[in-house]
């Protein structure tokens, strides 16, 4: 199946998911995050780990992948687009595997950045 889709797009359902942002502190972070959600109307949605801006813009305190972030893609079919990029030269690098509690993967990053960001595919 893999070698006859030309466009992940059409295949997967592929869109931008999120961007991810660096910052340096959770206070950055907040920072970040208010100036989103008023630039764009969100509601905030504070993790561990992040805090969001509606589910368009995530600001990672300190611990984000990427030399300046990530750019998340959903697809409908994370198994089958796995295997598309990877026959493609992208390899995915499995130590970043996030698993939901059926054991489905929820988001896996690639081991290769483009232009300083990391990039995970993750499942509508």
């Amino acid at each position: 199946m893999s070698e006859q889709i030309e466009n992940p797009v059409k295949a997967f359902g592929l869109h931008v998911a999120h961007v991810g942002i660096n910052a340096a502190s959770p206070e950055e972070a907040q920072q970040v995050a208010d100036l989103f959600q008023a630039l764009m109307g969100l509601e905030p949605n504070v993790t561990p780990v992040s805090v969001f801006a509606g589910t368009l813009v995530e600001v990672m305190s300190g611990c984000g992948r990427g030399e300046k972030g990530h750019i998340g893609f959903g697809v409908n079919d994370i198994a089958a687009a796995e295997k598309w990029f990877a026959a493609r030269g992208f390899e995915i690098n499995e130590d970043s595997r996030a698993l939901n509690p059926d054991g489905s993967t929820k988001l896996v990053y690639f081991k290769r950045q483009i232009a300083g960001f990391a990039i995970h595919l993750c499942q509508d």
